[in-house]
């Protein structure tokens, strides 16, 4: 009787080893693989399409990003994504390095718009750790190849973003990957906004005032010139009080020939950049050079630095006074004058 047992034992060990040694039944065949790890294996493919994409930080404009996934046979549901950088942002000063926009996306897919996608910009603060920023792509019907554009607007604080590729991730309605790829997508320096560029103006000898925006482009610093005005040969002195921007903001004071001082105040209208000029006062004529200048006095308003004929520098502070152009009012430079300085008659030019 023992010996009977001992070989049923053995026969049905012989039996399940079977299906994998000897080619049996399939009736006996291993476990089926987990859905979720079918699925992994059998993820498709996202191709780029049009080669890798120069995202501009500044002015240019949009670019599209263009990509096809392909996914594999029996997806069901909707199909969700996301666009990841790898590059993690570090905080400067506490604060994110990029602007709360700095890149302003919208997607289609198959041909349909569905307007703004969200971008995610996450910075490690202090010793928290963050991930790398990310797109939302749009959550679509599952389909075997899902084409994909993506416009990207980035401001001048995307230079912060130095990734050279990007991944790019789309799962079904249980979490599995579906598809999965890089694509080529590096942001560049672009055109600085007109706030950022400054601006140089020129008098010619007839009087008229010119004015050079400048491009941030250093192969071609200046815009062609844009004509202010004439008239400006009344004034002996005319200088900045602080810095003129392609904008059409930056102030600036002229000097006439019989002494009086007067203030042009921006407008932020590149087209016509001073408001019309207000009298700060007489007596000037006793400076030979004017200059004007920022933080030598108390605070970051413009003030004037002006040189006598001793050769003594000598520092107006400007005076807050209403302005319709800037809801903060205008600084003029003030009456009251504080010492620099001697010796200042050394230089024939001070700006």
């Amino acid at each position: 009787m023992a010996r009977m047992r001992t070989a049923v034992v053995a026969a049905a060990l012989i039996a399940a080893l079977a299906p994998v040694t000897l080619g049996g039944s399939a009736a006996f065949a291993a476990p089926a693989t987990p859905a979720a790890v079918t699925a992994a294996a059998e993820a498709g493919t996202v191709v780029q399409n049009g080669g890798p994409v120069a995202v501009p930080a500044g002015e240019e404009g949009a670019v599209t990003l263009r990509f096809t996934a392909s996914l594999p046979a029996g997806v069901r549901g909707p199909v969700t994504g996301a666009l990841h950088l790898s590059t993690k942002l570090f905080e400067i000063a506490g604060n994110s390095p990029v602007s709360e926009n700095v890149v302003r996306s919208t997607c289609s897919v198959n041909g349909v718009s569905y307007g703004a996608c969200r971008w995610s910009m996450p910075f490690m603060h202090d010793t928290q750790d963050a991930d790398p920023p990310s797109l939302d792509l749009p959550t679509v019907t599952a389909a075997g190849t899902l084409a994909y554009a993506v416009t990207l607007d980035a401001d001048r604080t995307a230079d912060a973003l130095v990734d050279k590729e990007a991944r790019v991730e789309l799962k079904d309605g249980t979490g599995a990957v579906v598809a999965q790829g890089t694509v080529g997508l590096d942001f560049v320096l672009g055109t600085p906004p007109p706030g950022q560029r400054g601006t140089v103006h020129a008098r010619d000898r007839s009087g008229v005032l010119w004015r050079y925006e400048g491009t941030g482009d250093v192969t071609r610093p200046f815009a062609a010139r844009k004509r202010v005005g004439g008239g400006w040969n009344a004034y002996t002195a005319v200088t900045p009080v602080d810095s003129p921007t392609a904008a059409g903001y930056g102030d600036l004071v002229a000097r006439d020939r019989d002494g009086v001082l007067w203030y042009y105040a921006g407008t932020g209208k590149p087209d016509a950049p001073f408001a019309p000029r207000r009298r700060v006062g007489g007596g000037w004529n006793v400076y030979t050079a004017l200059a004007g200048t920022t933080e030598l006095g108390r605070d970051w308003d413009p003030d004037l630095v002006a040189r006598d004929a001793a050769g003594k520098l000598w520092l107006h502070q400007g005076v807050r006074k209403p302005s319709p152009y800037d809801s903060w009012g205008t600084t003029v430079p003030g009456p009251t004058r504080t010492l620099v300085g001697g010796g200042w008659n050394t230089y024939d030019l001070i700006f």
